[in-house]
């Protein structure tokens, strides 16, 4: 069972996409606590200084999907990096806390 799962599907232009990348990119690049709007909420998460990647892009069916996935321990959390915590109606600016 997974401590905590955020999943959001919604139609985005494709500078909403580019904003919502920049945000996680400068997130990223600042490390520490970081909190990224996500339109009903804000996803509030602990970043190491280390992480794995995985880059999926699949074509089929009339569509081009493209997955991201970054992953680090939870238990790095009490070190500096970690896990995330999602508050619904809550705006706030999609950089770092």
């Amino acid at each position: 069972m997974k401590d905590l799962k955020f999943e959001q599907k919604r139609s985005l232009s494709r500078q909403e996409a580019a904003d919502q990348l920049v945000a996680l990119a400068e997130a990223l690049r600042e490390g520490g606590e970081a909190e990224l709007d996500l339109g009903a909420g804000t996803l509030s998460l602990r970043l190491p200084d280390d992480l794995s990647s995985e880059v999926e892009v699949e074509i089929g069916d009339g569509e081009v999907e493209l997955e991201i996935e970054l992953k680090w321990p939870a238990s790095s959390a009490r070190s500096g990096g970690g896990t995330g915590r999602s508050r619904s109606g809550t705006k706030r600016a999609a950089k770092k806390a």
